[in-house]
């Protein structure tokens, strides 16, 4: 599978809200933020889209400072843009001393807490540009929306705080351009880094008091596929100033790419799980036969049930243990995932999905024994589907399709080699503009109440080679009386290719923790793969989620 070369940095550290505070205080008056909003001279250089020079036609003009702004300016950019042909950006002109600085340097270049876009406003919210540098090689146009009106971002060498010596040596005096922004917000009478967007077109967000895991994708399109991914691009953010204290912080986004242009609408909301709800424009300048939406992607490098490879003092390392999907027909289904000798493509058909996501259910710090990556305090993502609205006839995008899932191989935990996204049945022609809406939760994990949850999945050894053997706990209320009884089960287990060993399968019950344990073994015989299906009933009625799992050698 083809990778960007813009890949998202591993984590953001946080950020003291003002000098001589503490991480926890209040954002207290920033100085100077207008030192970094361009006035008319400041801002002509943003007047255009970034892209080829000279021999291309021109494209569309980005907003000019001062001008006013409305809910159409982003979406008709981008439908000016769709109807021109691609233009790629050129990235070869990013300071070679910015370029080759190595990752801790690079992450270590903040903006100073004073110089913090709208820090210290009521609303809360404070922005930071991101400097080209390292992978991020994209120029993407940085705006603030303030009263309606336009004002582009500005680069000022003296508002950064270079982190080290090679920062210090590498931060120019002229513009390098910038790659992205992130975003602190307050949560309660705390304040944290809240998002972040930056490398090709990547955003995560973060619930309280977590740490940046798994990534959105704003669009996908021909993800491992064999004629090569397709990367769209930031291209501008522009960054409304929210009109109330307590109310959302909004981006618009604009993106461009080789087959489409899209203009994205992000409404953010921090909380114990925070909130994104996106609304897409896209103007297709060619057939798109593989398109992705509500795309997410997070490292998986081994686990309790897939240690392939692992010579690694920590027990596990993962940002998410599994995609968890609730589809058309009310069925929810956990499906683990794994580290792969070879790529895995799974693809779950479904008509009318109600949510996805990449999900991280282990909390406990003794899951992952890691000092330094607190993989438990990532947040899960689940998206849940809107409508399509505003398109002449066709089918919507949420409705036949599959929630799509890839497994790559890896050997390094900053790989995010664990891929999902929607993919909808119907192709988007040329010349054609969708409109498409989503909501994300970023934060715990989204309900499966009143069924029982997948809570371990673990695999080793058989009796006998070739076989594997499998203990899947299961944990709810629903699997017991209030006594403490296990309730009478039925086990639904299913393998194909291959076969459960008959009379292997065994339920081990603990009613202190409210799990049943189901031990099986399977049987691959000489096949190289094998779904395995498994659920509890009692009475006939399923009482726990479906475990879905793939088989490797």
């Amino acid at each position: 599978m083809t990778q960007p070369t813009d890949l998202p940095t591993r984590a953001a550290r946080r950020i003291d809200p003002c000098p001589d505070s503490g991480p926890d205080a209040s954002l207290g008056p920033c100085l100077d933020r207008r030192r970094l909003i361009g006035g008319v001279a400041a801002g002509a250089a943003l007047a255009l889209l970034p892209g080829r020079a000279a021999a291309q036609a021109a494209p569309p003009a980005l907003p000019a400072p001062g001008s006013p702004f409305s809910e159409a300016t982003v979406p008709d950019l981008a439908r000016a843009l769709g109807n021109r042909p691609f233009a790629a950006q050129a990235t070869n002109d990013v300071p070679d001393a910015l370029k080759n600085l190595p990752r801790e340097a690079y992450e270590a270049i903040r903006l100073r807490p004073e110089a913090l876009l709208w820090g210290g406003e009521p609303h809360g919210f404070a922005v930071e540009p991101l400097l080209r540098g390292f992978y991020y090689t994209d120029r993407v146009a940085l705006f603030l929306v303030e009263d309606g009106v336009v004002r582009p971002v500005t680069y000022e060498r003296g508002r950064y705080e270079p982190g080290s010596d090679a920062g210090a040596a590498a931060l120019p005096e002229t513009e390098p351009g910038f790659s992205g922004l992130r975003i602190r917000a307050r949560f309660g009478e705390r304040h944290q880094d809240f998002a972040v967007f930056q490398g090709a077109c990547f955003y995560r967000l973060v619930g309280r008091g977590q740490e940046f895991g798994v990534n959105g994708r704003a669009l996908m399109l021909r993800p491992a596929d064999p004629r090569g991914e397709e990367f769209p691009r930031w291209r501008a953010l522009f960054v409304e100033r929210p009109k109330t204290p307590d109310g959302p912080l909004v981006i618009h986004a604009l993106i461009d790419s080789d087959s489409l242009a899209a203009a994205l609408r992000l409404e953010l909301r921090p909380g114990e799980t925070s909130t994104a709800a996106v609304t897409a424009t896209l103007v297709t300048r060619k057939a798109v036969e593989h398109l992705g939406l509500g795309g997410m992607q997070a490292p998986f490098l081994f686990g309790p049930h897939d240690r392939r490879g692992s010579d690694d003092a920590r027990a596990a390392v993962y940002a998410a243990g599994g995609l968890q999907i609730r589809n058309g027909g009310g069925e929810a289904i956990w499906r683990p995932v794994r580290n792969p000798e070879t790529l895995q493509i799974s693809g779950f058909l479904d008509n009318g999905p109600q949510g996805f996501g990449l999900t991280q259910r282990d909390r406990a710090p003794a899951t992952f024994e890691d000092d330094v990556h607190h993989w438990e305090r990532g947040p899960s993502l689940w998206v849940e589907p809107g409508e399509r609205v505003g398109e002449p006839g066709g089918e919507a995008l949420w409705g036949e399709g599959a929630v799509t899932l890839l497994e790559i191989p890896s050997d390094a935990e900053i790989n995010e080699n664990v891929i999902a996204y929607w993919r909808p049945k119907a192709a988007l022609p040329a010349g054609q503009e969708v409109r498409v809406g989503y909501r994300q939760s970023w934060g715990g994990e989204p309900p499966v109440a009143p069924l029982a949850r997948v809570t371990s999945t673990r695999s080793g050894r058989g009796g006998a080679t070739p076989r594997r053997l499998f203990l899947v706990d299961f944990t709810g209320d629903v699997l017991f009386t209030p006594e403490g009884a296990m309730v009478p089960l039925d086990t639904v287990l299913i393998a194909g290719p291959g076969r459960i060993v008959e009379g292997a399968t065994r339920w081990i019950p603990h009613p202190e923790t409210r799990t049943v344990r189901v031990a099986f073994e399977l049987d691959p015989g000489s096949e190289r793969a094998c779904e395995l299906r498994l659920a509890l009933k009692t009475e006939g009625r399923q009482v726990t989620e479906t475990w879905l799992y793939r088989w490797t050698p």
